[in-house]
Protein backbone atom coordinates (compact mmCIF):
# COMPACT_ATOMS: atom_id res chain seq x y z
CA UNK A 1 0.00 0.00 0.00
CA UNK A 2 1.39 3.16 -0.82
CA UNK A 3 0.73 6.31 1.70
CA UNK A 4 -0.18 9.46 1.06
CA UNK A 5 2.73 12.17 1.64
CA UNK A 6 0.98 13.68 4.89
CA UNK A 7 0.75 9.98 6.10
CA UNK A 8 4.06 9.27 5.75
CA UNK A 9 4.95 12.81 7.45
CA UNK A 10 3.20 11.74 10.34
CA UNK A 11 4.64 7.95 10.44
CA UNK A 12 8.25 10.11 10.02
CA UNK A 13 7.04 12.30 12.85
CA UNK A 14 6.01 9.18 15.15
CA UNK A 15 9.73 7.49 14.45
CA UNK A 16 11.54 10.76 15.37
CA UNK A 17 12.30 11.98 12.06
CA UNK A 18 12.40 15.80 11.91
CA UNK A 19 9.55 17.04 9.99
CA UNK A 20 7.85 20.56 9.37
CA UNK A 21 4.50 21.56 10.65
CA UNK A 22 1.66 20.16 8.32
CA UNK A 23 -2.35 20.00 7.98
CA UNK A 24 -4.68 18.03 5.73
CA UNK A 25 -7.31 20.10 4.45
CA UNK A 26 -10.18 19.23 2.11
CA UNK A 27 -11.64 22.78 1.43
CA UNK A 28 -10.24 26.01 0.88
CA UNK A 29 -11.44 27.37 3.95
CA UNK A 30 -10.11 24.39 5.89
CA UNK A 31 -6.45 25.46 4.02
CA UNK A 32 -6.72 28.72 5.58
CA UNK A 33 -7.30 27.68 9.42
CA UNK A 34 -4.45 25.71 8.84
CA UNK A 35 -2.10 28.18 7.62
CA UNK A 36 -3.32 30.46 10.23
CA UNK A 37 -2.65 28.09 13.20
CA UNK A 38 0.54 27.51 11.32
CA UNK A 39 1.64 30.64 10.80
CA UNK A 40 3.91 32.54 8.51
CA UNK A 41 4.49 31.35 4.79
CA UNK A 42 2.83 28.29 3.75
CA UNK A 43 3.23 25.36 1.18
CA UNK A 44 0.40 23.85 -0.39
CA UNK A 45 0.65 20.47 -2.00
CA UNK A 46 -1.49 18.43 -3.44
CA UNK A 47 -1.94 14.85 -1.71
CA UNK A 48 -2.10 12.10 -4.87
CA UNK A 49 -0.16 9.06 -4.86
CA UNK A 50 1.79 9.95 -8.10
CA UNK A 51 5.01 12.23 -9.09
CA UNK A 52 5.35 15.00 -11.21
CA UNK A 53 3.05 16.76 -8.95
CA UNK A 54 5.10 20.42 -8.79
CA UNK A 55 4.99 20.42 -12.98
CA UNK A 56 1.38 20.08 -13.03
CA UNK A 57 0.98 23.06 -10.29
CA UNK A 58 0.02 20.91 -7.46
CA UNK A 59 2.33 22.30 -4.97
CA UNK A 60 2.72 26.02 -4.49
CA UNK A 61 3.78 28.72 -2.26
CA UNK A 62 1.56 30.83 -0.09
CA UNK A 63 2.56 33.91 1.84
CA UNK A 64 -0.53 34.31 4.26
CA UNK A 65 -3.74 32.38 5.02
CA UNK A 66 -5.63 34.42 2.39
CA UNK A 67 -3.19 33.15 -0.47
CA UNK A 68 -3.49 29.62 0.94
CA UNK A 69 -7.46 29.57 0.71
CA UNK A 70 -7.28 30.67 -2.60
CA UNK A 71 -4.09 28.42 -3.77
CA UNK A 72 -5.77 25.52 -2.18
CA UNK A 73 -9.57 26.33 -4.37
CA UNK A 74 -7.30 25.89 -7.38
CA UNK A 75 -5.66 22.73 -6.50
CA UNK A 76 -8.28 20.92 -5.25
CA UNK A 77 -9.86 19.16 -8.21
CA UNK A 78 -7.11 19.25 -9.99
CA UNK A 79 -5.91 16.44 -12.29
CA UNK A 80 -2.70 15.17 -12.06
CA UNK A 81 -1.66 12.57 -13.84
CA UNK A 82 -5.78 11.21 -14.15
CA UNK A 83 -5.55 11.57 -10.49
CA UNK A 84 -7.77 13.42 -8.77
CA UNK A 85 -6.87 16.06 -6.20
CA UNK A 86 -9.51 15.41 -3.03
CA UNK A 87 -7.16 17.11 -0.69
CA UNK A 88 -3.94 19.28 0.46
CA UNK A 89 -1.43 19.27 2.57
CA UNK A 90 -0.58 22.68 4.02
CA UNK A 91 3.44 23.12 5.61
CA UNK A 92 5.48 25.86 7.14
CA UNK A 93 7.80 26.73 3.95
CA UNK A 94 11.51 26.28 5.27
CA UNK A 95 14.32 28.18 3.90
CA UNK A 96 16.36 25.43 2.02
CA UNK A 97 19.83 25.48 1.86
CA UNK A 98 20.77 22.64 0.79
CA UNK A 99 18.72 19.34 -0.82
CA UNK A 100 19.36 15.53 -0.43
CA UNK A 101 18.13 12.20 -1.49
CA UNK A 102 17.20 9.50 0.14
CA UNK A 103 15.83 6.01 0.04
CA UNK A 104 15.46 2.45 1.40
CA UNK A 105 14.27 -0.47 -0.44
CA UNK A 106 13.67 -3.99 -1.08
CA UNK A 107 16.34 -5.11 -3.82
CA UNK A 108 14.29 -8.54 -4.91
CA UNK A 109 16.88 -9.03 -7.16
CA UNK A 110 19.24 -9.73 -4.32
CA UNK A 111 17.21 -10.32 -1.70
CA UNK A 112 18.65 -7.48 0.55
CA UNK A 113 17.77 -3.97 1.55
CA UNK A 114 19.18 -1.03 -0.96
CA UNK A 115 20.28 2.59 0.47
CA UNK A 116 20.46 5.08 -1.64
CA UNK A 117 22.18 8.85 -0.69
CA UNK A 118 23.01 11.92 -3.25
CA UNK A 119 23.79 15.11 -2.04
CA UNK A 120 21.50 15.99 -5.14
CA UNK A 121 17.98 15.95 -3.94
CA UNK A 122 14.78 17.37 -5.64
CA UNK A 123 15.16 15.95 -8.92
CA UNK A 124 13.70 12.71 -10.36
CA UNK A 125 16.17 9.80 -9.30
CA UNK A 126 16.05 8.06 -12.41
CA UNK A 127 17.34 10.93 -14.41
CA UNK A 128 19.98 11.77 -11.76
CA UNK A 129 21.21 7.84 -11.87
CA UNK A 130 21.72 7.96 -15.84
CA UNK A 131 22.92 11.11 -15.86
CA UNK A 132 25.37 11.56 -13.02
CA UNK A 133 25.58 7.85 -11.31
CA UNK A 134 29.03 8.88 -9.93
CA UNK A 135 26.40 11.59 -7.83
CA UNK A 136 24.89 8.50 -6.15
CA UNK A 137 25.81 6.70 -3.50
CA UNK A 138 24.06 3.12 -3.02
CA UNK A 139 24.77 0.17 -0.48
CA UNK A 140 22.83 -3.65 -0.56
CA UNK A 141 22.83 -4.69 3.16
CA UNK A 142 21.27 -6.90 5.29
CA UNK A 143 18.30 -7.14 7.10
CA UNK A 144 20.02 -9.49 9.92
CA UNK A 145 22.74 -6.61 10.19
CA UNK A 146 20.27 -3.81 9.81
CA UNK A 147 21.38 0.13 8.47
CA UNK A 148 24.16 0.46 11.06
CA UNK A 149 25.43 3.76 12.02
CA UNK A 150 28.93 2.85 10.20
CA UNK A 151 26.94 2.36 6.93
CA UNK A 152 25.06 5.57 7.07
CA UNK A 153 28.96 7.25 8.07
CA UNK A 154 30.37 5.78 5.03
CA UNK A 155 27.21 6.49 2.85
CA UNK A 156 27.28 9.71 3.93
CA UNK A 157 31.48 10.22 3.25
CA UNK A 158 31.25 8.86 0.32
CA UNK A 159 28.41 11.17 -1.03
CA UNK A 160 30.60 14.11 -0.68
CA UNK A 161 29.20 15.67 3.14
CA UNK A 162 31.56 17.34 5.42
CA UNK A 163 32.19 16.18 8.90
CA UNK A 164 29.65 18.40 10.31
CA UNK A 165 26.74 17.59 8.07
CA UNK A 166 27.51 13.84 8.37
CA UNK A 167 27.26 14.00 12.07
CA UNK A 168 23.50 15.80 11.61
CA UNK A 169 22.99 13.36 8.81
CA UNK A 170 23.69 10.30 9.96
CA UNK A 171 20.90 10.20 12.84
CA UNK A 172 17.95 10.82 10.72
CA UNK A 173 19.04 8.67 8.21
CA UNK A 174 18.90 5.95 11.21
CA UNK A 175 15.46 7.56 11.94
CA UNK A 176 14.67 7.03 9.00
CA UNK A 177 15.20 3.07 8.29
CA UNK A 178 13.51 2.49 11.68
CA UNK A 179 10.71 3.86 10.03
CA UNK A 180 11.16 1.02 7.08
CA UNK A 181 11.83 -1.89 9.31
CA UNK A 182 9.85 -1.10 11.97
CA UNK A 183 6.45 -0.61 9.60
CA UNK A 184 7.31 -3.36 7.36
CA UNK A 185 7.54 -0.97 4.39
CA UNK A 186 9.34 -1.96 1.13
CA UNK A 187 10.40 1.61 -0.07
CA UNK A 188 10.99 4.94 2.36
CA UNK A 189 12.11 7.68 0.62
CA UNK A 190 12.73 11.66 0.85
CA UNK A 191 12.99 13.75 -1.84
CA UNK A 192 14.10 16.12 -0.61
CA UNK A 193 15.81 15.32 2.42
CA UNK A 194 16.81 19.36 3.08
CA UNK A 195 19.20 21.29 5.03
CA UNK A 196 18.04 24.71 6.15
CA UNK A 197 19.79 27.55 6.27
CA UNK A 198 20.05 27.32 10.15
CA UNK A 199 21.51 24.36 9.23
CA UNK A 200 19.04 21.09 10.12
CA UNK A 201 18.03 17.92 8.89
CA UNK A 202 14.62 17.81 7.54
CA UNK A 203 12.25 15.51 5.69
CA UNK A 204 10.51 18.02 3.52
CA UNK A 205 8.98 14.60 1.12
CA UNK A 206 8.11 11.48 1.80
CA UNK A 207 7.12 8.47 0.00
CA UNK A 208 6.25 5.16 1.95
CA UNK A 209 5.09 2.06 0.38
CA UNK A 210 4.12 -0.72 3.40
CA UNK A 211 4.21 -4.87 2.32
CA UNK A 212 0.60 -5.51 2.56
CA UNK A 213 2.01 -9.12 3.16
CA UNK A 214 2.54 -7.68 7.15
CA UNK A 215 -0.82 -6.60 8.07
CA UNK A 216 -1.43 -9.00 10.33
CA UNK A 217 1.60 -7.63 12.25
CA UNK A 218 0.08 -3.78 11.69
CA UNK A 219 -3.57 -3.54 12.02
CA UNK A 220 -3.45 -0.12 12.82
CA UNK A 221 -2.41 0.46 9.08
CA UNK A 222 -5.92 -0.42 8.03
CA UNK A 223 -6.95 3.15 8.60
CA UNK A 224 -4.47 3.98 6.23
CA UNK A 225 -6.23 2.98 2.87
CA UNK A 226 -8.36 5.46 0.84
CA UNK A 227 -11.22 2.73 -0.27
CA UNK A 228 -12.80 6.25 -1.13
CA UNK A 229 -10.36 7.22 -4.01
CA UNK A 230 -9.67 3.40 -5.28
CA UNK A 231 -10.61 3.21 -9.02
CA UNK A 232 -14.19 1.33 -9.47
CA UNK A 233 -12.89 -1.32 -10.95
CA UNK A 234 -9.71 -1.92 -8.89
CA UNK A 235 -12.45 -2.04 -5.77
CA UNK A 236 -14.29 -4.46 -7.37
CA UNK A 237 -11.38 -6.80 -8.26
CA UNK A 238 -9.65 -6.41 -5.01
CA UNK A 239 -12.99 -7.52 -3.47
CA UNK A 240 -12.96 -10.66 -5.73
CA UNK A 241 -9.35 -11.26 -5.05
CA UNK A 242 -8.00 -10.41 -8.19
CA UNK A 243 -4.29 -9.01 -8.72
CA UNK A 244 -5.50 -6.31 -11.00
CA UNK A 245 -3.91 -2.34 -11.90
CA UNK A 246 -6.11 0.23 -14.12
CA UNK A 247 -3.91 1.12 -17.14
CA UNK A 248 -4.91 3.80 -19.53
CA UNK A 249 -5.19 1.80 -22.85
CA UNK A 250 -7.71 -0.07 -24.76
CA UNK A 251 -6.45 -3.51 -24.94
CA UNK A 252 -7.15 -5.53 -21.93
CA UNK A 253 -4.68 -8.17 -20.42
CA UNK A 254 -5.14 -11.23 -18.61
CA UNK A 255 -2.17 -13.65 -18.11
CA UNK A 256 -1.15 -16.43 -15.10
CA UNK A 257 2.06 -15.33 -13.47
CA UNK A 258 3.20 -11.64 -12.64
CA UNK A 259 6.03 -12.25 -14.92
CA UNK A 260 4.09 -13.59 -17.89
CA UNK A 261 1.67 -10.81 -17.55
CA UNK A 262 4.76 -8.36 -17.25
CA UNK A 263 6.29 -9.59 -20.88
CA UNK A 264 2.41 -9.39 -22.25
CA UNK A 265 1.58 -5.60 -21.49
CA UNK A 266 5.47 -5.15 -22.97
CA UNK A 267 4.50 -6.93 -26.06
CA UNK A 268 0.89 -5.67 -26.94
CA UNK A 269 2.67 -1.87 -26.20
CA UNK A 270 5.34 -2.72 -29.21
CA UNK A 271 2.62 -4.71 -31.38
CA UNK A 272 0.52 -1.16 -31.32
CA UNK A 273 3.35 0.85 -31.60
CA UNK A 274 2.94 1.24 -35.25
CA UNK A 275 -1.05 1.19 -35.79
CA UNK A 276 -2.87 4.63 -36.38
CA UNK A 277 -4.18 4.65 -33.06
CA UNK A 278 -1.20 3.18 -30.76
CA UNK A 279 -3.40 1.08 -28.65
CA UNK A 280 -2.07 0.04 -25.64
CA UNK A 281 -2.32 -2.55 -22.35
CA UNK A 282 -5.53 -1.69 -20.54
CA UNK A 283 -4.78 -3.14 -17.44
CA UNK A 284 -2.83 -5.62 -15.41
CA UNK A 285 -4.28 -8.54 -14.11
CA UNK A 286 -2.47 -11.38 -12.91
CA UNK A 287 -5.06 -14.83 -12.75
CA UNK A 288 -2.28 -16.88 -10.42
CA UNK A 289 -1.53 -20.12 -10.37
CA UNK A 290 -4.08 -22.70 -9.98
CA UNK A 291 -6.71 -20.32 -11.10
CA UNK A 292 -10.27 -22.01 -11.98
CA UNK A 293 -12.86 -21.25 -13.79
CA UNK A 294 -14.86 -18.97 -11.62
CA UNK A 295 -11.87 -16.84 -11.59
CA UNK A 296 -11.18 -16.44 -15.10
CA UNK A 297 -14.94 -15.61 -14.96
CA UNK A 298 -14.45 -12.94 -12.78
CA UNK A 299 -10.93 -11.17 -14.12
CA UNK A 300 -12.75 -11.18 -17.75
CA UNK A 301 -16.23 -9.37 -15.90
CA UNK A 302 -13.67 -6.60 -14.47
CA UNK A 303 -11.99 -6.29 -17.79
CA UNK A 304 -14.99 -5.81 -19.89
CA UNK A 305 -16.74 -3.69 -17.53
CA UNK A 306 -13.97 -1.01 -18.38
CA UNK A 307 -15.33 1.28 -20.84
CA UNK A 308 -11.89 1.89 -22.55
CA UNK A 309 -11.33 -1.64 -23.58
CA UNK A 310 -11.76 -1.90 -27.18
CA UNK A 311 -10.45 -5.71 -27.03
CA UNK A 312 -8.79 -8.57 -25.01
CA UNK A 313 -5.89 -10.65 -24.61
CA UNK A 314 -5.66 -13.42 -22.59
CA UNK A 315 -2.47 -15.27 -22.47
CA UNK A 316 -1.93 -18.59 -20.44
CA UNK A 317 1.35 -20.97 -20.13
CA UNK A 318 -0.64 -23.72 -18.21
CA UNK A 319 1.61 -25.56 -15.08
CA UNK A 320 -0.39 -25.15 -11.95
CA UNK A 321 -3.13 -23.58 -13.63
CA UNK A 322 -4.81 -26.16 -16.36
CA UNK A 323 -5.80 -24.49 -19.78
CA UNK A 324 -8.93 -26.46 -20.04
CA UNK A 325 -9.99 -24.61 -16.49
CA UNK A 326 -9.04 -21.37 -18.18
CA UNK A 327 -11.66 -22.01 -20.97
CA UNK A 328 -14.15 -22.66 -18.90
CA UNK A 329 -14.20 -19.61 -17.13
CA UNK A 330 -14.12 -17.86 -20.86
CA UNK A 331 -17.35 -19.55 -21.71
CA UNK A 332 -18.70 -19.35 -18.23
CA UNK A 333 -17.96 -15.18 -18.50
CA UNK A 334 -19.40 -14.81 -22.13
CA UNK A 335 -22.89 -16.73 -20.90
CA UNK A 336 -23.18 -13.90 -18.05
CA UNK A 337 -22.37 -11.13 -20.06
CA UNK A 338 -25.29 -12.36 -22.72
CA UNK A 339 -27.31 -12.89 -20.17
CA UNK A 340 -27.15 -9.50 -18.86
CA UNK A 341 -27.59 -8.27 -22.35
CA UNK A 342 -23.40 -7.02 -22.21
CA UNK A 343 -22.02 -6.57 -25.89
CA UNK A 344 -18.85 -8.99 -25.92
CA UNK A 345 -15.20 -7.26 -26.96
CA UNK A 346 -12.88 -9.32 -29.19
CA UNK A 347 -11.37 -11.74 -27.38
CA UNK A 348 -7.48 -13.57 -28.46
CA UNK A 349 -6.92 -16.37 -26.81
CA UNK A 350 -3.58 -18.22 -26.45
CA UNK A 351 -3.05 -21.29 -24.72
CA UNK A 352 -0.13 -23.30 -24.33
CA UNK A 353 0.98 -25.86 -21.59
CA UNK A 354 -0.78 -28.08 -19.42
CA UNK A 355 -4.50 -29.01 -20.63
CA UNK A 356 -3.64 -26.83 -23.64
CA UNK A 357 -5.58 -28.77 -26.28
CA UNK A 358 -8.37 -29.85 -24.57
CA UNK A 359 -8.87 -25.45 -23.65
CA UNK A 360 -8.21 -24.94 -27.34
CA UNK A 361 -11.47 -27.98 -28.05
CA UNK A 362 -13.68 -26.15 -25.33
CA UNK A 363 -13.22 -22.58 -26.70
CA UNK A 364 -13.94 -23.99 -30.55
CA UNK A 365 -17.36 -25.88 -29.24
CA UNK A 366 -18.89 -22.80 -27.44
CA UNK A 367 -18.06 -20.74 -30.62
CA UNK A 368 -17.44 -17.73 -29.06
CA UNK A 369 -16.86 -14.48 -31.20
CA UNK A 370 -12.70 -14.96 -30.39
CA UNK A 371 -9.94 -15.82 -32.12
CA UNK A 372 -7.43 -18.46 -30.95
CA UNK A 373 -3.57 -17.81 -31.50
CA UNK A 374 -0.82 -20.21 -31.08
CA UNK A 375 2.30 -17.39 -30.32
CA UNK A 376 2.46 -14.37 -28.02
CA UNK A 377 3.44 -12.07 -30.11
CA UNK A 378 1.01 -13.43 -33.34
CA UNK A 379 -1.50 -13.07 -30.30
CA UNK A 380 -0.95 -9.47 -29.19
CA UNK A 381 -0.54 -8.38 -32.88
CA UNK A 382 -3.86 -10.01 -33.44
CA UNK A 383 -5.73 -7.77 -30.48
CA UNK A 384 -3.74 -4.73 -30.89
CA UNK A 385 -5.23 -4.83 -34.52
CA UNK A 386 -8.57 -5.48 -32.96
CA UNK A 387 -8.38 -2.65 -30.66
CA UNK A 388 -7.37 -0.28 -33.38
CA UNK A 389 -10.01 -1.11 -36.10
CA UNK A 390 -12.51 -0.26 -33.07
CA UNK A 391 -10.79 2.68 -32.11
CA UNK A 392 -8.33 1.72 -29.61
CA UNK A 393 -6.88 4.44 -27.07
Amino acid sequence: MDLYEHQARQMFEDHGVPVVPGKVATSATQAERAARTIGGPVVIKAQVKTGGRGKAGGVRMARDAGEAAQIADEILGLKIKGFTVRRVMVARAVNIAEEYYFSILLDRTKRRYLAMLSREGGVEIETLAVEKPEALVRRNFSPLDGFTDTLAREMAEEAGFDEADTAKLVPVLKQLYSVYDEEDATLVEVNPLVKTASGEIIALDGKITLDDNADFRHPEHAQLADHGSMDPLEAKATNMGLNYVKLDGSVGVIGNGAGLVMSTLDVVADAGADLASKPTPANFLDIGGGANADVMANGLEVILEDLQVRSIFVNVFGGITACDEVAKGIVQAYRILKSEGIEPKPLVVRLDGNNAEEGKAILNQAQLPLGQVDTMDAAARKAAELADANGGL
